[in-house]
């Protein structure tokens, strides 16, 4: 009984769960509409919506003992109450106490299941009191209790279902039924192959009946000319050929019988192969609805992501969505959850400009950033990420991708504007000032560029300085099928995405020209790079120019902003290609995105186009740079640190990751030893006696002999002055203790020097 009994406890918390975070998200949504309220009229219709949200979150916490949740809906649904009664008046400072408490609800709400730490329950209970105070009246405090920064994002809820028209059931479940009606689809393909194969034998039997019928003629000719004689006259070989016309003719019925088994077969195929077909894309069809979700479960959470972020920079932004009710493959989404989150982060952090300095350029006061999502083919969806904050300086994204090795001087004077962009797609390459926990570490874009490409999409970046700039995400629909063109080289079968093949054409050998010891090919009025496939995918094989044809088959494949003409030794065909994995063994391969089952039965390497692309450009001739073999050398860092107990750690870290490190215990110390000895970065605290780490860091840079030593800056205080603080120093990075972690302080170090 007592198993019984805990079984239903854990069902009810699940269904409590799935309760509750639908309501957070409304209580979220609820009160960034307030903010934005135009009409009084409109803002009691909020206030009375999350009121009752958070009655109704009261009464299901009640239901299942959890007293935290209960207590904090209680503090809040007498907040909204006043606020119905017109006794409190919506400001600021209460409005920043009511997301801190939905924050904290959504933070809860994975603990509910387990015990709750003793942080958890004094962060329950500071916001309660907060609470209480803002319902009597009493001044606010200058600083409330923030939410961890991890801890912020409140968790997606499914939309708001008939009872009538849905059933629970789990994803990993519909994930299992959808696998298996992908299966189908190469059955369906193989049932193609068959009925081809079965209509290429009826072919060969009409034609055989075409032949017979021309020659039969004759054989009755023979025949009746054997019968006109005496049969007495008759010798061996006239009876020889009167046998096999004897054969002849069973031979010509014996087919007609096995023609006509044929034909019925063929129909019954074809017929078998129609419903199949039917069935397989039915089910097909209704799974990937099952699994489609709308936009809004992937964006539903960014008002109040960009509510916070900007309100921590100082920042007035407006934040504008449309196009959420389009509906993706889940597995895209997810996929692309981190992807947006970093693009609406760069808008904030980069883009949009604080008020005062967007009023000196003309501006508005607030800036904003738009979420568009829009359909774009039957296939396709496009996300548009756009702001029109300051824009992209090429020049300084050119100079950080030097400076970084990226690309190298004489690369940098080719490129040209689109081209200096794309760079921003590559790690490491960042124009922000400082490195922070949310910015500058040049991973941001390299990770959208990646996570969309894993989906088959694309990225493009558009900018106008001083007026913003325009992310643009293009994605597929879905990730299991696709249409494809398959190519042969030497035994090996490959598969390409159709999307990414803008033509597929057979080339003269007189028109291939070299250009910079590099094969070169004309398509549209344009010149392109002319890549053998089986070079790039460094397959063996032999190749022998007397041997070869006049005309060739060349695939010009396009991706992003770059178009490349590949050699294959033959085009077979473009037909419907069913993607699976390499398994989590093989989770990324270069140049290859997964397998296909053909309808032959024979496996063919789906490519990667995006890999191709890059291992094509790496294939050209290397640059020849004189290297010097050099010992190796640790890097020598100064650690300043007054705490004796961190500065033993800073020092046992750094010296473990392979660093010369050497102590300071204050600004004045570190300058002392700076100007006798040589170093390649500084770490320091900021708030130590006698010359603190903000005055460190302005000494160094007003030196001449060392004011291009990177400076790392590791302290406690995390407010936005003190970062900003940094930025006008000229720190280079700017790490809070609060949330240190070693592998953190190591890249960024490695990143600087």
């Amino acid at each position: 009984m007592a198993k019984k009994e805990n079984g239903f406890l854990k069902r009810l918390l699940a269904t409590f769960k799935l309760e509750a975070a639908e309501h957070v998200k409304n209580m979220s949504a609820g009160l960034i509409g307030l903010e934005k309220a135009p009409t009084p009229e409109k803002q009691a219709e909020l206030i009375e919506t999350v009121f009752r949200e958070a009655h109704s979150l009261k009464g299901a916490a009640r239901s299942v003992n959890i007293a935290e949740i209960e207590g904090l809906c209680q503090s809040l649904e007498s907040i909204f109450a006043a606020l119905k009664r017109q006794e409190l008046a919506l400001s600021t400072e209460l409005m920043d106490i009511l997301h801190l408490a939905v924050d904290n609800l959504s933070v809860l709400l994975p603990a509910i299941e387990g015990e709750l730490t003793s942080e958890e329950k004094a962060r329950v209970l500071e916001t309660v009191k907060l609470l209480a105070s803002a319902l009597k009246g009493a001044p606010f405090p200058a600083r409330q209790p923030e939410t961890p920064q991890a801890e912020r994002q409140v968790p997606l809820a499914a939309e708001k279902p008939t009872l009538t028209e849905t059933v629970r059931i789990a994803s990993s479940r519909l994930e299992a039924i959808l696998l298996e009606a992908e299966e189908l689809l190469a059955a369906r393909l193989a049932a193609d192959q068959l009925a081809a194969e079965l209509r290429e034998l009826t072919g060969h039997l009409a034609a055989w009946e075409a032949q017979w019928a021309r020659l039969y003629p004759d054989v009755r000719g023979i025949r009746r000319s054997l019968e006109a004689k005496d049969k007495s006259g008759q010798d061996k070989s006239e009876a020889q050929v009167t046998r096999l016309l004897d054969f002849l003719d069973w031979n010509y019925s014996g087919i007609k019988v096995v023609e006509e088994q044929f034909g019925r077969i063929v129909r019954t195929a074809e017929r078998d192969r129609h419903d199949l077909a039917n069935v397989t894309d039915n089910l097909l069809l209704d799974m990937k609805k099952v699994l489609m979700l709308p936009f809004a479960s992937l964006v539903e959470t960014l008002p109040k992501f960009v509510r916070d972020l900007s309100r921590e920079q100082g920042k007035d932004i407006n934040l504008v969505i449309s196009g959420q009710d389009i509906e993706i493959d889940r597995r895209i989404l997810e996929e692309m959850r981190d992807p947006l989150m970093h693009l609406v982060r760069n808008c904030v952090d980069h883009g949009i400009e604080k008020p005062e300095d967007r009023s000196r350029k003309g501006k508005p006061p607030q800036g904003t950033i738009t979420v568009a999502i829009s359909q774009k083919t039957s296939s396709n969806v496009e996300i548009l990420v756009e702001d029109d904050g300051a824009g992209i300086n090429t020049a300084e994204v050119r100079k950080a991708a030097v400076k970084r090795g990226v690309i190298s001087a004489e690369e940098d004077a080719k490129l040209s504007e689109r081209e200096a962009l794309s760079l921003l797609g590559r790690s490491g390459v960042s124009t922000s000032p400082i490195i922070t926990d949310i910015s500058g570490r040049g991973l941001g874009l390299a990770i959208v560029r990646e996570k969309v490409e894993k989906v088959r999409g694309t990225v493009s970046i558009e900018t106008h300085p001083g007026a913003g700039t325009a992310f643009r995400i293009t994605l597929p629909l879905t990730v299991a099928t696709f249409r494809g063109v398959i190519v042969r080289l030497g035994e090996r079968l490959f598969a390409l995405p159709t999307s990414n093949v803008a033509r597929a054409l057979r080339a003269k050998r007189d028109e291939i020209r070299t250009v910079e010891n590099r094969e070169t090919i004309r398509f549209d009025g344009q010149v392109l790079s002319l890549v053998r496939l089986g070079d790039v995918l460094e397959l063996p094989g032999e190749e022998s120019d007397k041997d070869s044809p006049d005309y060739m088959p060349v695939l010009v494949v396009a991706h992003a902003e770059k178009r490349l003409a590949f050699l294959v030794d033959e085009i077979i065909n473009e037909q419907e290609v069913l993607v699976k994995g390499l398994g989590p063994q093989l989770s990324r391969v270069r140049n290859i995105l997964g397998v296909s089952v053909l309808a032959t039965g024979r496996m063919a390497p789906v490519l990667n186009v995006a890999d191709l692309v890059k291992s094509a450009v790496k294939a050209a001739p290397a640059r020849v740079t004189a290297t010097k073999a050099a010992e190796p050398k640790k890097k020598p860092i100064l650690v300043v640190e007054d705490s004796i107990t961190a500065r033993m750690l800073l020092k046992n870290i750094l010296e473990a990751a392979g660093y010369y490190v050497k102590t300071a215990i204050d600004g004045v110390d570190a300058f002392t030893i700076l100007k006798t000895e040589s170093f390649d970065l500084v770490v320091s605290d900021v708030d130590m006696p006698r010359m603190n780490g903000f005055d460190l860091t302005a000494k160094i840079r007003a030196d001449r002999k060392l004011a291009e030593m990177p400076v790392v800056l590791v302290t406690a205080l995390e407010s936005r002055e003190h970062r900003e603080r940094g930025v006008e120093v000229g720190a280079n990075a700017y790490i809070v203790k609060s949330s240190f972690d070693q592998s953190n302080l190591l890249e960024v170090i490695r990143r600087l020097i």
